[in-house]
C-alpha cells in the first residue's frame, strides 16, 4: 500500500509541504500581556528648589520611586513648566530667585489651565504665620525641610496623587 491510498481511518493525503506563513494580521502575537485600556503614565512631578544639592537628592529619589520628574530653580521658569509640563503635582520652595514660592503658589492658584494641580510646600519657613498664608494661598500641604526627611516627602506626595505608600 502506498502513501497515497486510504487506509480504514484515513483520507488521502497530499505529500508533506511546509504549512504557509499566516497573513500578519493573523500570526499571532507571543509577548507579555498589555493591560486593557490607555497605559498609566508615571506621574508628574515639579520640583520647585533653588538649592542644586538638595534637587539633585529629590530628582534621583523621586526617579528611583517612578516618578516623571522636572526641575526648574526659580518662580518663573516654576510658572512656565507649570503649563507645558502639565504636572499633577508641585513640591514648591518658597525663598527662590525672580518670583517667590508664594507668589507662585498664587499665581498657580488663580490661573485656570493650574489651579488644580497638587501643590506641596518645601521650605525652610518654619513660623505659623508662613504656613498660614500657604494654605491661606491655596497650599495642599506644607513640609519645613528641617523637620522631615526624604521619605516623609515622598509620603506626602503618595498620599496627594492618591497612591498607597
Amino acid at each position: 500500500m502506498s502513501s497515497m491510498e486510504p487506509t480504514d481511518n484515513q483520507q488521502p493525503q497530499p505529500p508533506s509541504q511546509p504549512p504557509s506563513p499566516q497573513p500578519p494580521e493573523q500570526q499571532a502575537v507571543v509577548g507579555p500581556a498589555v493591560p486593557a485600556g490607555p497605559p498609566e503614565h508615571p506621574r508628574r512631578i515639579l520640583l520647585v528648589e533653588d538649592d542644586d544639592a538638595l534637587a539633585n537628592v529629590y530628582v534621583t529619589r523621586l526617579q528611583a520611586e517612578g516618578f516623571d520628574v522636572r526641575r526648574v530653580n526659580n518662580g518663573e521658569d516654576a510658572l512656565a513648566a507649570a503649563i507645558s509640563y502639565h504636572p499633577d503635582l508641585v513640591v514648591l520652595d518658597v525663598m527662590m530667585p525672580k518670583v517667590s514660592g508664594f507668589d507662585v503658589l498664587d499665581i498657580l492658584r488663580n490661573t485656570p489651565e493650574t489651579a488644580n494641580i497638587k501643590i506641596i510646600m518645601l521650605t525652610a519657613l518654619s513660623q505659623p504665620s508662613d504656613q498660614e498664608r500657604a494654605k491661606s494661598l491655596g497650599a495642599d500641604d506644607y513640609l519645613v525641610k528641617s523637620q522631615v526627611v526624604i521619605a516623609d516627602v515622598i509620603e506626602r506626595i503618595r498620599h496627594h496623587l492618591g497612591q498607597a505608600a
